[in-house]
């Protein structure tokens, strides 16, 4: 892994993607007391940056694998992305979903021709299920998170961010299963001087920030947070980049969460999911250590049930 095939990557999926927009609030520059720049991944192809990490998935796999499809199990936009990416290299998408994954979700993979198949809202279920799928069709399983080929594309998004603005001082982004932390720590390593990364967690969901601590893949009892995107683990491809390059994790509050998603939608008139909003709040929960620097922070996605806001 080098600078070099983060490039080729980024070359070989920028027919699929948007390069999204940067950025920024005078507002919420003053109510930090630094200059934050937002990569607006909310405004990528089907909605999040998981647009990046599937294109590269399946554009990495062979004809023959292409043929007999792929499956993926997702809470909902990497199952929009897979699905968008498969029905654009015409490649047959199965997704395994938990029945509890927001209907906005569901909607967005039939609309792009991927074939759900439900199950029970926990990780072992997800798992089973797509694995029996990938046994009864052939299918190439791709994963969310944790799978070099998704991380390498997820860290395209950073690299753009970079480019634009090269003299930021920390990135910062939400942390689920790591595969977007991951690929912008890579991203940080290779195409930045000094700037370090930082991941924000929910505090009902700091299998992460626990990690980190105890130096192996931490998981969650219970997922009780509004950042649905967020209710998974590590893994074992991400989690030592993640050990390797990530400074730390900051764990906030779910009223905070909500508080940072409002005033984005607010503040800025774009649409962000909760998911989204966490590193913003890991920024204003601890506005000290972030004044007068440099921030980026990757908003994640914006595919948010308008029905069932947390505000």
């Amino acid at each position: 892994m080098n600078k070099e095939t983060l490039i080729e990557v980024h070359n070989r999926i920028k027919p699929f993607i948007h390069k999204t927009p940067v950025l920024s609030s005078s507002l919420l520059n003053d109510m930090v007391g630094a200059n934050i720049v937002f990569k607006c991944e909310n405004f990528q192809k089907m909605g999040a940056f998981k647009m990046r990490g599937a294109a590269n998935a399946i554009l990495s796999l062979s004809n023959e694998e292409r043929e007999r499809g792929v499956v993926t199990h997702s809470s909902g936009n990497f199952a929009q992305a897979v699905s968008l990416a498969a029905k654009k290299l015409d490649v047959k998408a199965y997704i395994v979903m938990p029945e509890n994954a927001p209907q906005v979700k569901k909607d967005g993979v039939k609309t792009y021709k991927g074939e759900i198949i439900e199950c029970e809202s926990t990780p072992q279920a997800r798992e089973a299920t797509a694995d029996k799928i990938k046994k009864e069709k052939g299918a190439s399983f791709l994963h969310p998170s944790n799978q070099d080929e998704v991380i390498y594309g997820n860290s395209t998004a950073a690299m753009e961010l970079l480019e634009e603005c090269p003299e930021l001082d920390v990135i910062l982004t939400p942390v689920g299963g790591g595969g977007l932390i991951a690929g912008t720590a890579l991203a940080a390593h290779y195409f930045s001087d000094n700037c370090k990364v930082i991941g924000g967690e929910p505090m009902e969901a700091d299998d992460a920030y626990r990690s980190l601590i105890s130096g192996k893949i931490e998981t969650n009892e219970s997922f009780h947070t509004v950042a649905d995107g967020l209710r998974t683990h590590l893994g074992d491809r991400n989690f030592p980049i993640i050990q390797k390059h990530v400074d730390k994790i900051i764990r906030v509050e779910e009223y905070e969460i909500i508080n940072a998603m409002r005033l984005i939608w607010e503040r800025m008139k774009i649409i962000i999911e909760p998911s989204c909003a966490v590193p913003f709040a890991a920024v204003l929960k601890n506005k000290g250590e972030f004044r007068d620097k440099n921030v980026g922070i990757i908003l994640s996605g914006g595919n948010v049930d308008v029905k069932n806001l947390p505000f």
